[in-house]
């Protein structure tokens, strides 16, 4: 039987709210880090399928959520192209050669990297309670590109975008690649067991409006497109982050099944802007949950009550913080579980 969450990105508006969090299964988690400590670094976590699917389940057998999301990493799509991929302790993800210096056509795709994240999926499926719902994903093109032209991520992805600018064939070549990728990716994550995916543009708040639209909308709607065809029951979740007011022509073009929000999005004005009856996920701050208090309540409250008339699936604005105390994620869970329309 489809649980609360996948019933959400059916069009019901449902009298309990689903609620899932974004980076759930990771550092702030005690259990995480136990089996972090003992298997080594995240790239070898997520590759180790066993260990991958338990760090998926953890916080479900901890919290009960809703959805389960993959434990896995949006640069393994890069890593399957071709790239190197490490994790620096401190610094983060790199990838080279960095496409900034050399040619899309150096890059030989290895497609045995995906296998791994394949397994996992099928893993945590057989595992899942039935009422609950395994969440795929990947990264946006956009996204992706920013990581694989720079070699890492920065703050105003200057590289790529100046790229994108100045020689845009060869740019939109590396986006229809990813693209490519992403599509097989997710359809092998369908056929391993997840039962919706989510799509995270984390830096789509870079780009100008007709960039917006040649680089996010437009393979974002590609990707849909393709899923759709193959597997119309399965839901897709957009989250382009920092879209703010393009988000409604984003749900217009890209056709995702549901609109993830980030927290600088007001949500009386989400409610009134994006299509009617759409399916909506978010958008309380990540650090409104690490201070918890009062404040949590209230604004916790306010993002309930702004989408009450259409399908809403409460989770954050972005990924939980690792510093987030266990206790305000529970006072949180029962904030929304006890929430009526």
């Amino acid at each position: 039987m489809p649980g609360l969450l996948l019933d959400t990105l059916r069009g019901a508006n449902t009298p309990q709210r689903p609620v899932w969090l974004m980076r759930q299964a990771g550092r702030y988690l005690p259990e995480y880090r136990a089996l972090r400590a003992e298997k080594g670094g995240f790239l070898a976590l997520v590759y180790d399928s066993e260990a991958a699917a338990e760090i998926t389940l953890q916080p479900i057998r901890r919290y009960g959520l809703d959805g389960a999301i993959l434990f896995s990493d949006i640069l393994i799509v890069p890593y399957a192209m071709g790239q190197d991929l490490e994790f620096l302790v401190g610094e983060g993800p790199r990838l080279s050669p960095r496409l900034v210096d050399t040619a899309l056509e150096n890059l030989h795709m290895v497609p045995d990297r995906l296998k791994p994240i394949y397994d996992t999926v099928k893993r945590v499926k057989a595992m899942l309670p039935t009422d609950k719902t395994m969440l795929g994903f990947a990264g946006s093109p956009w996204t992706v590109a920013t990581y694989m032209v720079a070699g890492e991520g920065s703050r105003d992805q200057h590289d790529t975008r100046a790229m994108a600018y100045r020689d845009p064939g060869a740019f939109q070549a590396i986006i229809d690649a990813i693209t490519s990728v992403t599509i097989e990716y997710l359809i092998g994550q369908i056929v391993a067991g997840a039962e919706a995916v989510q799509l995270f543009d984390s830096w789509s708040g870079s780009l100008a409006p007709a960039e917006f639209e040649r680089w996010v909308i437009a393979p974002n709607a590609r990707i849909v497109a393709a899923l759709n065809a193959r597997y119309p029951h399965i839901p897709v979740i957009g989250f382009p982050k920092g879209a703010g007011e393009k988000l409604p022509a984003y749900a217009r073009e890209t056709g995702v099944t549901a609109l993830g929000l980030d927290e600088t999005i007001d949500p009386l004005w989400a409610a009134q802007a994006l299509p009617a009856g759409l399916p909506v996920q978010g958008n309380l701050d990540p650090l409104l949950l690490i201070a918890g208090g009062a404040e949590l309540e209230t604004q916790a409250r306010r993002i309930l009550d702004a989408f009450a008339d259409r399908p809403h699936i409460f989770n954050l604005g972005h990924g939980i913080g690792q510093t987030t105390p266990l206790e305000h994620v529970g006072e949180l869970l029962s904030l929304v579980r006890g929430w009526r329309i």
